[in-house]
């Protein structure tokens, strides 16, 4: 058995793993350390974590993790490098926040208003690039993992694929991609009180100022083996959980008009043929997050737009899952040597 650690285990991300990790074989819960929260019991902040409600929140130092084999880190941005560099090189490190995924400090420095800390591996196994290696390569018995933004999960499973098969074009790309509420975070803000978000929707982060756009970048750059031009405008929707991510770019010009419905799907089935967790629907079936709702899964719909030759693909993922802890624990799967789908929800709740 792996003897676990979470940090950050009062707020949803923590408490998503610590869902995902009672359905685990081969993980045993240890310490579960929160901040502010510490002191509290678990089920103040998870009731609905019963087996774990009488598990008190230790305070989130080093000393707490120390001694465990796997340290999941769901901490607010800029939080996770100082602790991290606290910890021995023995544990497994699995960072949910932003501070590792960026591998250009310019770019980090453009969104983020801490120091700079470097980058590991990157977290999303599916993740295919321009020679057609997938990011699972660079994860197997690794001990520094950074998990990806949910936003770019979504965006960057949606659209690699047909950039590196050439059949999208880099330049013009333009996603538009609504989020639940969770996706904020447990902090109280006056935006997301039930009565300023039920019955309506709001963008934010527009003009490509959210924090997830230079993720998204460095994603389909090494897709398409290129730089890529990206406009990225983020929603927020009335439901707790989920994203959809409605991603558009240019048909290639080497691909014929008339083949190219044919020639995308292609593109997509070969790229997810043998991946577990991303389904690619049939046609003219759309995904919705509903049908994701606390699984792992990633569902794609794609379709061709000839009157202006633009491919459309539309992701749906539940953003607290395989947008971030379920994408935690697939990585700690690979980088343990365990079966990657291992513990994972396969399937979506409905209704």
């Amino acid at each position: 058995m792996t003897l676990a650690a979470v940090a950050g285990a009062s707020g949803y991300a923590g408490g998503e793993i610590l869902r995902i990790l009672l359905s685990h074989p081969q993980i045993e819960i240890g310490a579960l350390c929160a901040a502010g929260s510490a002191g509290s019991a678990l089920a103040e902040h998870h009731p609905h974590l019963f087996p774990l409600g009488d598990r008190v929140l230790r305070p989130t130092n080093a000393q707490e993790l120390a001694g465990h084999d796997l340290v999941f880190l769901a901490l607010p941005h800029g939080a996770s490098a100082a602790l991290a560099a606290e910890l021995g090189e023995d544990a497994l490190l699995i960072d949910c926040g932003a501070d590792f995924r960026l591998r250009d400090p310019q770019a980090w420095a453009q969104f983020y208003d801490t120091p700079y800390a470097g980058s590991w591996p990157y977290g999303l196994p599916e993740l295919i690039s321009r020679d057609g290696v997938k990011a699972r390569e660079q994860l197997a018995g690794a001990t520094r993992i950074a998990v990806p933004g949910c936003y770019p999960s979504a965006v960057s499973l949606a659209l690699a694929p047909g950039l590196a098969a050439g059949v999208l074009q880099p330049r013009d790309i333009v996603v538009v991609a609504a989020s639940g509420t969770s996706g904020a975070g447990k902090s109280l803000k006056p935006h997301l009180l039930g009565a300023e978000v039920m019955g309506a929707m709001s963008p934010y982060g527009v003009g490509g100022t959210h924090r997830h756009t230079p993720e998204i970048t460095q994603n389909l750059s090494g897709a398409a083996g290129t730089g890529v031009s990206l406009s990225f405008t983020p929603t927020l929707a009335p439901m707790p959980r989920g994203i959809l991510a409605t991603c558009t770019a240019r048909l290639a010009e080497s691909v014929e008009l008339v083949d190219a419905a044919r020639s995308v799907r292609d593109a997509y089935e070969k790229a997810y043929a043998d991946e577990p967790f991303v389904t690619v629907l049939g046609p003219d079936r759309w995904p919705c997050t509903g049908d994701v709702l606390g699984s792992n899964q990633v569902h794609l719909g794609i379709a061709v737009d000839a009157t202006v030759g633009r491919v459309i693909v539309v992701a749906a993922i539940d953003n607290l899952t395989k947008g971030t802890a379920g994408a935690a624990v697939q990585c700690a799967n690979l980088a343990l040597g365990l079966p990657e789908t291992t513990g994972l929800p396969m399937t979506g709740v409905s209704p």
